[in-house]
């Protein structure tokens, strides 16, 4: 019985310990969770904006995150984006619908609530971009400049609201 008892405890030390854990990892980084694109408070130069997006950051492990962009572009067609990366200033193959050419990214973090970014395609710089949660972890607002894929450049300030933690 005192063995059974010994053992009992010791799982739920073990659950409570790795929940903390867990959850001290996601009060590190800030991004972790569901975000949904305010686009009424968001600006596209020269536009227009994306119908709907959501950016969903997770916690993979390791020093892993992997971001998923989903939603609806200004003409009505899917958005499909994934990249996992570390914060080490290397290049990250992006996945994505209909991509012609490999775009990459590398990312770092400049402190706990910014990130960087330097976007490529076919190994040529495309766009730099700054990602930066709030102090109150409730809006990310997510700044990119560049030439888009006709040459044309862009400015866009895209602000999220945190929908959930993952």
């Amino acid at each position: 019985m005192q063995s059974l008892l010994r053992t009992l405890a010791f799982g739920v030390v073990l659950t409570l310990v790795v929940s903390v854990m867990s959850l001290s990892a996601q009060e590190r980084d800030p991004r972790i969770g569901t975000w949904k694109l305010n686009v009424a408070q968001s600006t596209y130069d020269p536009g227009p904006p994306p119908q709907s997006q959501t950016r969903t950051f997770e916690d993979r492990g390791g020093g892993v995150t992997l971001v998923t962009i989903e939603g609806i572009n200004a003409q009505g067609n899917p958005i499909f984006v994934q990249v996992a990366f570390k914060f080490d200033g290397k290049d990250y193959p992006i996945a994505e619908i209909g991509a012609q050419t490999v775009r990459t990214i590398s990312e770092k973090l400049v402190d706990a609530d910014t990130m960087e970014f330097i976007l490529k395609r076919g190994g040529k710089v495309t766009s730099t971009a700054t990602l930066t949660v709030s102090k109150d972890g409730k809006t990310m607002t997510f700044r990119q400049k560049g030439t888009n894929a006709q040459g044309q450049p862009f400015s866009d300030v895209g602000v999220y609201e945190k929908q959930s933690q993952s």
